[in-house]
């Protein structure tokens, strides 16, 4: 049986981790490498680390604080925001990054994934594709959820792994921070496409939600949440407890 994976995520914005509901309306919540060191110590299985404005702003991704955050922890580290080229791949590897999450980049140039996988390898590349329901259809947004692409998602995301992407994390805008749990109709048909790691981002409210999420969707690897792993409403530990109670395969 697959171990199920615990990833908080740490959204950072102006050196701060920020978190805001369906990607709007963001709040300050703390330090990326206090927080990154607390869930390193406390459970976490790997930490996702998202420049989410590098992109939008056009610049490149903030590796001075990248570089402490890795120095800090023990767990693996994906870290995504600004990726355009393989040389801004290799730069967050050399800040101490395990895998490297590519979203708006690979949408202006499908070809980067290709590049980046036959470089770095397939468990190196992670697609991250945030996606939201435009009149019934799953739809590419790009620029941390600001820009609608008008592309197909699922499509995409097939294209994605078809084309060497390693992992795919779905990031339904329709549930983030909303906590009623997570996109359960749209995770299935992505898992439904690749057969790649699939994680699950956005709408995570409590315990309840994890185990749906993993007995409804067999196929989902993982589940990234935010808000109610910072604010302290679900531990990890607890978290972790519950679901191998409940028969759900977990590293302990």
């Amino acid at each position: 049986m697959i171990t199920k994976r615990i990833i908080p995520c740490l959204d950072v914005k102006d050196g701060r981790v920020v978190k805001g509901v369906n990607f709007l309306g963001l709040a300050d919540v703390s330090s990326p490498v206090k927080l990154a060191q607390f869930y390193s110590e406390n459970g976490a299985d790997e930490l996702v680390f998202y420049d989410i404005t590098a992109s939008s702003d056009g610049r490149k991704l903030f590796t001075e604080i990248l570089t402490e955050v890795a120095s800090k922890i023990f767990i693996p580290l994906t870290v995504g925001g600004g990726i355009n080229t393989v040389d801004d791949l290799d730069r967050v590897l050399k800040c101490g990054a395990d895998k490297v999450s590519v979203n708006s980049g690979a949408i202006k140039n499908p070809d980067l994934i290709s590049e980046a996988a036959k470089k770095y390898g397939d468990q190196c590349v992670v697609l991250s594709a945030d996606v939201k329901r435009v009149d019934g259809k799953f739809t590419l947004f790009a620029k941390g959820g600001r820009e609608n692409t008008g592309i197909d998602a699922i499509e995409w995301i097939k294209r994605g792994a078809a084309n060497g992407a390693g992992e795919i994390v779905v990031n339904s805008i329709d549930t983030d921070g909303v906590k009623n749990g997570f996109d359960l109709e749209m995770l299935e048909a992505v898992c439904n496409v690749v057969n790649v790691p699939v994680i699950a981002s956005g709408g995570a409210g409590g315990i309840d939600h994890f185990k749906t999420l993993f007995k409804a969707l067999p196929k989902v690897d993982a589940g990234l949440a935010a808000s109610i792993f910072h604010f302290g409403e679900v531990s990890i530990k607890d978290l972790k407890n519950e679901l191998c109670y409940d028969g759900i395969n977990v590293r302990r």
